[in-house]
């Protein structure tokens, strides 16, 4: 069991703040959730959430386009954010002492963005996420992959059936409007989890919180995630897209409708996952890559979404002389093989998980970002601390249930690509 400290409050603007004090090192993480993503656009409103992260970074009332950047960086630290499914996240690392500067950045776009916002900002930045959806999504190899995999997943009314960076059209639509209104909706405080982990004075940095972030206004509480969230917990069959494209190799992707990171059996997926494709001994590698020869190599996720349902995503790539059928049956094979997964081998996926989760929990920032999204998702960012308990708890016999039940043939998105043959 994990034993992070934390402290946890709540300013009357409904902002949740949440303290965790670590002194080894003279460093504090910032980390800043919104509870908005992909999942909250409406119909023809798609990549509002990530078009709207690259707003935030385009000044406010108080400080200047890009300056963001520059300032925590001449500090001596380094910034991002990230647009996902279920959330926004804004964050800084950097030396302790310089904490207020990033309480004082984040506080200034978060209460008064809307004066520094134009046309010229908007026009700008809708340009960058277009070339962005160009470079990574439409020009690129297998790019268009999750788009295929969510439209197959999820039906076309919930809100995971589209991708987080939105449409081509419905980003060339927004508006200044637009993008007003979303902003008066989710960037509000009582809509925000607020996290500092590293080298603070609890107290202290509170205070600090307190008068950065006190006199901004609480916003009305968001609407419902939009669509139908409740689903069937499985597809109810094999659904199957080819895929003949210029991408230089035969590529599988294999998708199956899971239980959300909040159902207790989400862990037993993450395990499989795991088994599956986590090291040179799992068995997609070990069997694929090692043994037949037929892939070049392999990869498994489950995601951690909470809104009515998840996915569990394999994907395997195959050499210029393999058959793309014949990828298929051989990956399709392993994963049926988890019907008879053997202790041993969930003992070692276990011990991986749990790697890989004290790993992230070492490090400031990721520990920081562990506790908002337990906060954001669960109201309580103590549940990080149970979640090594949670996949310790996961037996073959978990395994073998869950791969029964949603593994197989009743549950399976197949999108499959080919290297496009020159007429």
């Amino acid at each position: 069991m994990l034993s992070i400290e934390y402290r946890r409050h709540t300013l009357d603007n409904g902002l949740t703040v949440v303290l965790s004090r670590d002194p080894s090192v003279p460093v504090v993480a910032v980390n800043l959730w919104y509870r908005v993503g992909s999942r909250d656009e409406r119909e023809g409103r798609t990549g509002f959430a990530h078009l709207f992260e690259h707003m935030m970074f385009q000044g406010s009332a108080h400080v200047p386009k890009n300056r963001h950047f520059e300032l925590v960086e001449r500090a001596g630290g380094s910034l991002n954010a990230s647009t996902w499914f279920d959330r926004t996240n804004y964050y800084e690392t950097l030396p302790a002492h310089h904490l207020e500067l990033a309480l004082w950045l984040e506080s200034d776009r978060m209460g008064w963005l809307l004066p520094a916002m134009d046309e010229e900002k908007l026009e700008n930045q809708r340009s960058v996420v277009l070339n962005e959806r160009k470079q990574r999504y439409d020009n690129q190899p297998y790019g268009d992959w999750d788009e295929r995999m969510q439209a197959l997943l999820f039906p076309s009314d919930h809100p995971y059936h589209h991708t987080v960076i939105g449409s081509e059209e419905d980003i060339s639509a927004a508006t200044l409007e637009d993008v007003e209104e979303f902003f008066r909706t989710y960037y509000v405080p009582n809509n925000a989890v607020l996290t500092l982990c590293g080298d603070v004075d609890e107290t202290e940095a509170l205070a600090q919180v307190e008068s950065y972030f006190g006199e901004i206004p609480a916003g009305n509480p968001p609407p419902p995630v939009p669509g139908r969230v409740e689903i069937p917990e499985t597809l109810g069959g094999t659904q199957r897209e080819r895929v003949e494209d210029q991408v230089p190799l035969p590529r599988t992707y294999l998708g199956f409708r899971i239980p959300s990171f909040a159902d207790p059996r989400f862990h037993q997926g993450d395990v499989a996952a795991a088994l599956l494709a986590d090291g040179k001994a799992s068995r997609l590698y070990r069997t694929l890559v090692r043994e037949k020869g037929v892939a070049k190599d392999v990869m498994a996720y489950a995601f951690p979404l909470v809104t009515g349902a998840s996915m569990l995503l394999v994907g395997v790539t195959g050499h210029p002389t393999t058959d793309a059928d014949s990828l298929e049956e051989e990956t399709l094979a392993q994963v049926d093989a988890l019907a008879e997964v053997e202790v041993r081998e969930v003992e070692r996926a276990v011990s991986l998980s749990e790697t890989r989760l004290v790993n992230e929990v070492e490090r400031l920032a990721s520990r920081a970002d562990l506790l908002s999204l337990f906060q954001t998702h669960f109201d309580d960012p103590g549940r990080l601390n149970e979640e090594v308990d949670r996949l310790r708890a996961v037996t073959p016999e978990d395994v073998r249930s869950f791969a029964q039940r949603f593994l197989g043939p009743e549950n399976r998105a197949l999108v499959t690509y080919v290297p496009e043959v020159e007429q």
